[in-house]
């Protein structure tokens, strides 16, 4: 449901109604603390370099935000867009968080893709008269995110919304846009979230899932929500969500490298080295899906026929984000996260000791992604896509942590490993 059917004007300044606003008390400090698994690296080569923690260090200055996890980002979207989430359950109390750096730290994780489409998602379930922001924070806030940030955000879905909420965004009328007030949707249950976004690639907090299956059990058996479908086996052709070695074995000549990046490499090697914002921009979901399920299903795709850059751009970031294990694997995690300690001469020869231990179906495909962004790059006076800009698009495509989700500590380092990759690819590669 549409926020917008709700936001009626009841005057020009909210702020006299806001600040009468309170949450209804609810038993949220109960619940148990969420249960957080930290990816590890296997190798753990930076342990050698002399690497420490991939998490901010204490002395960062938003060490205090980025260990709450309040944000993080989980790959892109059934649209193919990047995925931002913020968990207002995992806000501590006023007392212990500083609100505008808080407010620094989420502008901080947008402005790394306001260039590109992206979807917010905000879990509200959590949210108390404890630790709440003031509705003049909420004002100021909205205010500081100006149109860089409001132009490409294509979706907020406001999760387990609540009357508050509900009259929170009634009051703020005069200060929210029509146009983006049509952008704000509520879901009632985290399975409606599966039209949007794959749930097992958010983090979601462990009292988020307790309340929502608090809710159902609620519910009259007929007016229970649809449950989130379940995983479908896998079809004989499967090539989404394979592991790389399974692909190679299935393959006819026995190519490292999966059809899925041949053919849509091929064609916007052909037709999209000119297109400005390539990777940037969404395609229509009911086409990605219908691709996919071509694939799937053992079928020929010819993108030269649909001539749709960008839904074969979106193809080649979906199916790099729907591996088992991401290309760049688990097992280089740490080690990757914690590059920027390598000293800069020794980058290149730490990034080929790293890449060379990859699996060869890895490395490989590697190699070919790689190559065809720096020919992508090399024509950013046209496309805009700079070395730097390709690695915030595929740096999270390329390697997550096992739980899915990163953090903003963990954003920054694998894009600067993905820049350097592409800025040195061709003497890695050597």
């Amino acid at each position: 449901m549409s926020s917008s059917e709700l936001l009626v004007d009841l005057g020009e300044d909210p702020t006299p109604q806001l600040d009468h606003l309170k949450l209804s008390p609810i038993d949220d400090q109960q619940w148990p603390p969420d249960v957080s698994t930290i990816s590890k690296s296997e190798t753990d080569i930076s342990q050698r370099l002399g690497a420490g923690s991939p998490h901010l260090s204490w002395d960062h200055p938003f060490y205090d935000i980025a260990r709450h996890q309040i944000i993080e980002v989980a790959g892109d979207d059934n649209f193919g867009r990047k995925v931002i989430v913020f968990n207002a359950c995992r806000m501590p109390p006023h007392h212990e968080l500083d609100h505008h750096k808080l407010l620094m730290y989420l502008k901080g994780t947008l402005d790394q893709y306001v260039e590109s489409d992206y979807t917010l998602i905000y879990f509200h379930h959590g949210l108390t008269s404890d630790n709440k922001p003031s509705l003049s924070w909420l004002r100021d806030a909205y205010r500081e995110f100006d149109r860089k940030y409001k132009k490409n955000i294509k979706a907020l879905y406001i999760v387990h919304p609540t009357m508050f909420i509900k009259t929170l965004l009634i009051l703020f009328k005069p200060l929210i846009s029509f146009k983006f007030g049509r952008k704000i949707n509520y879901v009632s249950y985290l399975s409606e979230l599966e039209d949007v976004v794959k749930c097992e690639q958010l983090v979601i907090p462990a009292r988020v899932r307790e309340y929502d299956n608090k809710l159902r059990a609620s519910l009259k058996p007929s007016a229970q929500p649809p449950m989130s479908p379940p995983r479908s086996p896998p079809l004989p052709n499967q090539v989404f969500g394979v592991p790389l070695t399974v692909l190679r074995q299935k393959s006819p000549d026995g190519d490292p490298v999966p059809v899925v990046m041949r053919d849509t490499i091929s064609f916007l090697s052909e037709r999209g080295l000119d297109i400005e914002g390539i990777f940037r921009r969404s395609a229509n979901v009911t086409l990605v899906k219908e691709v996919q399920l071509r694939y799937n299903s053992g079928e020929t795709v010819n993108f030269t026929e649909m001539e749709d850059v960008h839904l074969a751009a979106v193809i080649l970031k979906t199916f790099l984000r729907e591996l088992p294990e991401p290309l760049l694997t688990f097992q280089l995690y740490n080690d990757i996260v914690n590059f920027s300690s390598v000293s800069s001469d020794s980058q290149v020869t730490a990034m080929k000791t790293l890449l060379e231990s990859l699996p060869e179906e890895n490395y490989t495909s590697l190699r070919y992604l790689i190559t065809f962004l720096a020919q992508v790059s090399s024509n950013s006076e046209v496309n805009k896509m700079t070395n730097s800009n390709l690695a915030v698009v595929f740096g999270p495509n390329l390697l997550w942590g096992r739980d899915n989700a990163m953090s903003l500590s963990a954003i920054g380092p694998i894009n600067n490993f993905t820049r350097s990759l592409l800025d040195q690819q061709h003497l890695v590669f050597t």
